[in-house]
Protein backbone atom coordinates (compact mmCIF):
# COMPACT_ATOMS: atom_id res chain seq x y z
CA UNK A 1 0.00 0.00 0.00
CA UNK A 2 1.25 3.13 -0.92
CA UNK A 3 1.53 6.40 1.34
CA UNK A 4 2.25 10.32 1.97
CA UNK A 5 3.74 11.59 4.86
CA UNK A 6 2.39 14.59 6.87
CA UNK A 7 4.52 16.58 9.30
CA UNK A 8 2.46 17.19 11.88
CA UNK A 9 1.90 21.41 12.82
CA UNK A 10 1.24 21.88 16.79
CA UNK A 11 -2.83 21.50 17.22
CA UNK A 12 -3.47 19.05 14.24
CA UNK A 13 -6.00 16.48 15.68
CA UNK A 14 -6.47 12.33 13.68
CA UNK A 15 -10.11 13.33 12.38
CA UNK A 16 -9.15 16.62 11.16
CA UNK A 17 -6.27 14.84 9.45
CA UNK A 18 -8.33 12.09 7.98
CA UNK A 19 -11.21 14.87 6.55
CA UNK A 20 -7.72 16.90 5.21
CA UNK A 21 -7.02 13.78 3.21
CA UNK A 22 -10.12 11.58 3.16
CA UNK A 23 -13.22 13.51 3.69
CA UNK A 24 -13.96 11.52 6.21
CA UNK A 25 -13.38 12.51 9.80
CA UNK A 26 -14.07 9.32 10.87
CA UNK A 27 -11.97 7.20 8.48
CA UNK A 28 -8.34 8.28 10.97
CA UNK A 29 -8.07 4.41 12.36
CA UNK A 30 -6.76 4.22 8.57
CA UNK A 31 -3.92 7.01 9.92
CA UNK A 32 -3.95 5.40 13.57
CA UNK A 33 -3.00 1.82 12.29
CA UNK A 34 -0.11 2.56 9.22
CA UNK A 35 1.67 4.90 12.55
CA UNK A 36 1.93 2.03 15.21
CA UNK A 37 4.89 3.80 16.66
CA UNK A 38 3.09 6.98 17.85
CA UNK A 39 0.88 7.89 20.77
CA UNK A 40 -2.81 7.89 20.42
CA UNK A 41 -2.62 12.17 21.54
CA UNK A 42 -5.80 14.14 21.25
CA UNK A 43 -3.91 17.16 19.88
CA UNK A 44 -0.96 16.25 18.04
CA UNK A 45 1.91 18.07 18.90
CA UNK A 46 4.15 19.44 16.24
CA UNK A 47 6.67 17.64 13.90
CA UNK A 48 5.23 14.36 14.06
CA UNK A 49 6.12 12.91 10.71
CA UNK A 50 2.85 10.44 9.88
CA UNK A 51 2.27 8.18 7.10
CA UNK A 52 -1.30 8.59 5.53
CA UNK A 53 -2.08 5.77 3.67
CA UNK A 54 -4.09 6.33 -0.23
CA UNK A 55 -7.27 4.74 0.05
CA UNK A 56 -8.70 3.95 -3.73
CA UNK A 57 -12.72 4.04 -3.85
CA UNK A 58 -14.33 1.30 -4.49
CA UNK A 59 -14.87 0.16 -7.94
CA UNK A 60 -18.86 0.69 -8.75
CA UNK A 61 -21.75 -2.20 -8.51
CA UNK A 62 -22.21 -2.81 -12.44
CA UNK A 63 -23.76 -6.06 -11.16
CA UNK A 64 -27.62 -4.80 -12.17
CA UNK A 65 -26.55 -3.24 -15.78
CA UNK A 66 -26.90 -4.83 -19.16
CA UNK A 67 -23.92 -7.29 -20.22
CA UNK A 68 -22.60 -4.95 -22.73
CA UNK A 69 -22.44 -2.36 -20.56
CA UNK A 70 -20.59 -3.60 -17.80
Amino acid sequence: MSSLKHVTTQGERWDLLAYQYYGDPLAYEAIIAANPGVPIYAILPGGLTLLIPIQTPPAPDTSDLPPWKQ
